[in-house]
């Protein structure tokens, strides 16, 4: 790992409560095509969480701007991982949602101020833990995959950057101490990554 690619992953090692266990990343690796279609779904979902937020909020300038780059880029992301199934004969064919999103978002509160900090604070989680499979996942790969998952790396610690950005300014208005707040959801988010996993999805737990 160079030196640039260390800078930029040791914050969000940091950040996370954990690594990546060695059996998903084996696990990945023997099932790439899986690997693709699951990481094409997640693209999808990303870009449309960010065009949620920006219909539900649409007297926050900051958000609106932050989230309108996300959505395009993880749009952008998605084409990429389609023309690669594309060139490698990857049907995309639909696959179950993994648990580990919804089990977040439903720590979530259901309302108000505090629904749109937990939202954002999950956002960030989630674009951590993307960031921090791929720079994991990619000496494992082949040399095409490896280097379209390593060129994702700065936009993905970027999207972590602008959630918790956004978490944290919106957070006093709310009364949440996102710091707590966030040790607990990381805390949820580290034993889905770490416990066992009946499926193999990009952001699943470790596979049984």
């Amino acid at each position: 790992m160079n030196d640039a690619l260390a800078d930029l992953l040791a914050p969000i090692q940091n950040f996370l409560h954990c690594r990546t266990p060695d059996a998903w990343i084996e696990a990945a690796s023997e099932n790439q095509s899986l690997l693709l279609v699951d990481h094409a779904n997640c693209e999808k979902k990303a870009a449309s969480t960010a065009m949620n937020l920006m219909y539900k909020y649409t007297d926050r300038p900051e958000l609106l701007k932050k989230m309108s780059q996300l959505a395009r880029e993880e749009l952008l992301h998605f084409q990429q991982v389609v023309e690669l199934m594309q060139t490698r004969g990857v049907r995309y064919e639909g696959v179950s949602a993994s648990r580990y999103a919804a089990s977040l978002r439903a720590l979530s509160e259901s309302k108000g101020e505090e629904q749109l900090v937990d939202t954002l604070l999950i956002g960030a989680i989630i674009e951590a833990r993307s960031c921090e499979r791929f720079a994991a996942l990619a000496p494992h790969l082949d040399d095409e995959l490896a280097k379209f998952y390593r060129s994702l790396l700065k936009s993905e610690a970027r999207h972590y950057e602008d959630y918790l950005e956004l978490a944290s300014a919106y957070a006093p208005a709310a009364g949440v101490d996102v710091e707590e707040r966030l040790q607990t959801l990381l805390a949820a988010e580290a034993l889905l990554v770490e416990s066992e996993d009946s499926q193999f999805r990009f952001h699943s737990g470790a596979p049984t």
